[in-house]
């Protein structure tokens, strides 16, 4: 019997709808994974960051609490290491919700693959039954050998070969989608795992919280009960801050009169010049108006004019002198070099090195309560750092050492000018540098001095010209 090509090809059903969701599955999936991949790369990465500075403050934290007696710098520490317990214990919540989000978006992708799975296995199985069961009616051999011609013949095989390829790819399909299935399965649990693990780290953390709470009060505690010897050394610190001021004042005030003084004599200097421009200019055209007056009695009562004087004539006029304009590159008598200079410290904002390699900030720019003394504020013109005993202090940025002095209560300080930025680094115990000396960024200049409670700390200053700067703004985030 006859069998038109058209009546076969509606014997089966061609499997390429359950390929296409595979596809917008597979695809929908990696945009997800992209995004979640970014958002737990970017809290590794904090969490990383927090974990060193906790680590670094628990190291000198353990150098101040070997003192016997409590210290305001003991407290200092203790409510940085505090802050930076509590920001693991935010960072585990978070931590905590990315995991359930990762878990969910893992539940709802099983929940996909296995509903697209058994799509793939009804139609698969509705596919092989239909073939099955037109096969006894019409036999794929016949269906060939009835082809009218041999194009025909040929487009038909060809036909049952995609058919056949197609149901062989759906099968992998499915494999694949399984091996999918299991391996979302699979990440399910060990997410599960890491989210229990997550919790045990947050208690665990929230009881270190606890444990730094309770020291810190029996701390205050013991300051409490020191208050006149408090009051003491704030009365000493706010000399000892008013002095460095002082110094610092006098320093930028110093600079300030020899750049004035100096742009005074370049400008005396450079008027000098013009002004003797000026008088040979007028002298040459004199003695040009002189030689062309000559020149023309001469000829005019018919006599040879003095070569002297045609030479003059024909000799071109000198132009005159421009008038100088108002050099704008400087600013507040700055030079070309400290213009530049200036200018890429400005532009290292947020990106300047730490003076120390390693510690944290204990005291922060700007006015703030007293941690112990009721209704005492102090003021804070820079940031304190605390570190690590004998930590060396190095330069921020290239500039030229200023000033070197020792005071009480600031120990020795060093001064450096970049244009007209200074960077004032004070607590040192020693200094390796001396006035007018050129240094370079992260050049060493000295080591941290060490307080009778085990303190070391320096007190780190930014100022453009007069004004105070927060250095906070000013370093690379740690």
């Amino acid at each position: 019997m006859h069998t038109p090509f058209w009546s076969f090809h509606c014997l089966f059903r061609w499997p390429g709808r359950g390929l296409v969701l595979i596809g917008l599955l597979l695809f929908s999936g990696v945009i997800q994974a992209q995004q979640t991949q970014r958002n737990r790369q970017t809290l590794e990465k904090e969490k990383k960051q927090n974990l060193e500075k906790m680590t670094q403050i628990r190291t000198v934290l353990k150098q101040t609490a070997s003192e016997k007696q409590a210290s305001l710098g003991q407290l200092k520490a203790l409510n940085q290491q505090i802050q930076a317990q509590s920001q693991q214990i935010s960072l585990l919540n978070k931590d905590l919700r990315l995991t359930e989000a990762e878990i969910t978006e893992l539940r709802q992708a099983s929940n996909k693959l296995t509903n697209d799975l058994n799509k793939l296995k009804a139609e698969y199985g509705s596919m092989i039954y239909a073939a099955d069961k037109r096969r006894q009616q019409v036999n794929p051999l016949g269906f060939l050998f009835a082809a009218d011609n041999f194009n025909q013949l040929v487009a038909r095989y060809r036909y049952l070969r995609q058919y056949s390829d197609a149901r062989q790819s759906q099968v992998r399909q499915m494999n694949n989608v399984q091996t999918m299935l299991q391996g979302k399965q699979l990440a399910t649990q060990r997410k599960r795992q890491q989210q229990r693990g997550t919790l045990v780290a947050k208690v665990q953390e929230s009881q270190k919280l606890e444990t730094l709470k309770d020291e810190k009060n029996q701390v205050v505690k013991e300051l409490g009960k020191k208050e006149v010897e408090l009051r003491t050394e704030l009365a000493e610190s706010r000399r000892a801050v008013a002095q460095l001021e002082s110094m610092i004042t006098r320093i930028i005030a110093r600079e300030a009169r020899e750049r004035a003084e100096r742009e005074a004599r370049e400008r005396a200097e450079r008027e000098r010049i013009e002004r003797i421009a000026r008088l040979e200019a007028a002298r040459k055209a004199a003695e040009r108006k002189r030689a062309e007056e000559a020149v023309a009695a001469a000829e005019k009562v018919g006599e040879k004019p003095d070569p002297a004087d045609v030479a003059k004539v024909e000799r071109p006029a000198d132009p005159e002198p421009a008038p100088r304009k108002s050099d704008e590159r400087r600013n507040n008598n700055l030079n070309d070099e400290e213009t530049a200079l200036a200018s890429s410290f400005a532009a290292s904002r947020a990106r300047l090195p730490w003076p120390v390699t390693k510690g944290f900030i204990s005291d922060h720019f700007g006015r703030r309560p007293h941690a112990v003394l009721k209704g005492i504020y102090v003021e804070n013109q820079g940031v304190d750092i605390q570190t690590n005993a004998g930590e060396g202090v190095r330069s921020v940025y290239d500039g030229i050492v200023q000033d070197v002095t020792s005071m009480p209560g600031m120990n020795n300080v060093v001064a450096i000018q970049h244009g007209d930025y200074f960077t004032v680094y004070a607590k040192l115990r020693s200094v390796s540098v001396h006035i007018g000396q050129r240094v370079k960024a992260r050049e060493s200049i000295g080591t941290v001095a060490t307080d009778k409670n085990g303190v070391s700390e320096i007190q780190f200053q930014i100022w453009k010209e007069f004004t105070k700067l927060n250095p906070e703004s000013w370093l690379l985030p740690r």
